[in-house]
């Protein structure tokens, strides 16, 4: 039995192949093929866009896949979430659908859109957020270079998606608010969610992708530490929960084992020092399973 599973292709696509490796599998891209090879007999990969993943799933034609959750809700596609995967093209934190406008106009509100033409890929979500405004504007579909068309005039706005909002400020264009955020999801079909194998399948692919992105940013370190200078250094050790102490064949002598976030290891190494502990070794980690 096999689980077909789709992953996005586009501006997600590497990042979600760096996940699923860093999660332990090896995924093999060609340069024009949507159906990448991994080191799993029992998974087949297709690639496809994350804006109609959740259509293919809900059809059954996908068992699970990759989106985002600004797709499921665009698509009204009804679908399971298997589980929430915090991470984007260049973060791991939620993106944003913004409402932008020229740096220079006079739209300084939602209602001052009244009789505006908007342009945007999220077409659903961008009427039912005037609508909740009471604000009567055209929304028209993009096929890309949205921000171009704000900038050269043929809209009055757009609605598109941010990180940093480091593109939009470069086309010298001005964030009026957020339409929604999203996160990226594991979804699969309520078919596929109800066979035991494949339901299991997921869940296990769910777990390791998590433990993945728990991992990132984070380090494990080791110590030995003396009976006296074990309180001193534990006063001073973040945590996930609490370190793992173990009592070394030396008499008087621990072994303490632990997990940080990795920015603060550089600052916390001489303190460590100073404090006792010696042999410090630090590693890193593929995942963090909770």
């Amino acid at each position: 039995m096999r689980l077909k599973l789709g992953l996005p292709k586009g501006s997600l696509q590497q990042s979600t192949i760096q996940l699923f490796q860093q999660a332990g599998f090896n995924l093999t891209v060609t340069e024009r093929s949507y159906f990448p090879a991994i080191d799993d007999e029992e998974l087949e990969i297709v690639l496809l866009r994350a804006q109609e993943m959740s259509r293919y799933v809900e059809a059954g034609a996908l068992d699970a896949g990759i989106t985002g959750n600004d797709w499921i809700l665009e698509n009204g596609s009804d679908v399971v979430k298997v589980a929430e995967l915090t991470y984007s093209k260049q973060s791991l934190e939620p993106v944003r659908w913004v409402l932008a406008v020229p740096v220079d106009s006079k739209v300084l509100r939602p209602k001052d859109l009244e009789g505006k033409r908007l342009a945007t890929e999220l077409v659903t979500l961008t009427k039912a957020y005037l609508k909740s405004h009471k604000v009567n504007a055209t929304v028209e579909f993009s096929w890309g270079a949205t921000e171009a068309k704000v900038g050269t005039g043929l809209v009055d706005a757009i609605v598109e998606l941010t990180e940093t909002g480091s593109s939009l400020r470069a086309n010298k264009l001005r964030i009026v608010d957020t339409i929604c955020t999203s996160t990226t999801q594991l979804v699969a079909g309520k078919g596929a969610w109800k066979d035991p194998w494949k339901r299991k399948k997921l869940e296990s692919i769910a777990t390791l992708l998590k433990g993945a992105i728990a991992g990132r940013g984070k380090v494990g370190l080791k110590m030995n530490v003396s009976k006296k200078a074990l309180k001193a250094v534990l006063q001073i050790l973040p945590a996930m929960k609490k370190p793992t102490i173990s009592t070394l064949s030396g008499t008087g002598w621990f072994a303490i084992e632990t997990v940080m976030d990795e920015k603060v290891v550089r600052d916390l190494l001489p303190e460590l020092k100073k404090a006792g502990a010696e042999g410090i070794i630090e590693y890193s980690l593929n995942k963090v399973i909770y």
